[in-house]
């Protein structure tokens, strides 16, 4: 079979089961209410993801943009060989991405760096008591739970934070997550252990408290 066959029939099957192909199919044909259509749909929770990735509100809406406006300048060379959030998220990661490192560049700021050259994480109980001036013990109320989780997410690296976000909140498997990041299915697993590895280990002062890691799985979707 050649690879021109192949793409066809890769192009035929998205196109039959993910409506978002075939808006995505109007868009490349001109139909400006298709594209409406999926910015509507997608914006908010991209909105999410780019704002756990960048840590500022208006800077995520921002690249929000960014990503729809390169969406539909390849509107024109468009061909569905995954399904369309796949497709979505290469082209947010590599926004967020560059952005991530334009803005390390200009940030000047004296950190002592772990011996693999990561930064450091700042311990998580750390992170809560300024945020709301409240000891592990305290954190009963549900809520203050899940401000504590989405901190330790936003603690952990670019990679390791895109791939728990694709899992987490856009319920991508191995293999979609790997075309969005471009990574091989074997490096996601790995991320995405390492990244659950990183927040048991934030987390243990709250596990330690008297929540179980099952609790606090279920308090927050089952991010652990």
């Amino acid at each position: 079979m050649s690879v021109s066959e192949s793409s066809l029939q890769k192009a035929s099957k998205y196109e039959l089961l993910d409506p978002d192909v075939r808006l995505m199919l109007q868009v490349r044909d001109g139909n400006a209410a298709a594209f409406e259509a999926l910015v509507e749909k997608h914006q908010k929770r991209l909105v999410m993801v780019l704002e756990h990735l960048v840590s500022d509100r208006t800077q995520a809406e921002d690249l929000a943009q960014d990503v729809f406006l390169r969406v539909y300048r390849a509107r024109e060379r468009y061909v569905p060989t995954a399904k369309f959030s796949t497709w979505l998220y290469t082209i947010t990661h590599n926004v967020a991405s560059n952005s991530i490192r334009k803005s390390s560049r200009r940030k000047e700021v004296n950190l002592v760096t772990s011996p693999s050259g990561s930064m450091p994480v700042r311990p998580l109980d750390t992170m809560a008591k300024d945020k709301s001036n409240l000891m592990p013990t305290r954190l009963a109320d549900q809520k203050e739970m899940e401000k504590v989780i989405r901190e330790a997410i936003q603690s952990l690296g670019p990679r390791q934070r895109m791939a728990m976000l694709l899992s987490k909140y856009e319920g991508m498997s191995y293999n979609e997550i790997a075309e969005s990041m471009e990574l091989t299915t074997q490096a996601v697993k790995s991320l995405l252990s390492r990244a659950r590895g990183n927040l048991k280990e934030m987390l243990a002062p709250y596990l330690n408290s008297g929540k179980s890691s099952r609790e606090i799985d279920r308090e927050d979707g089952g991010a652990l």
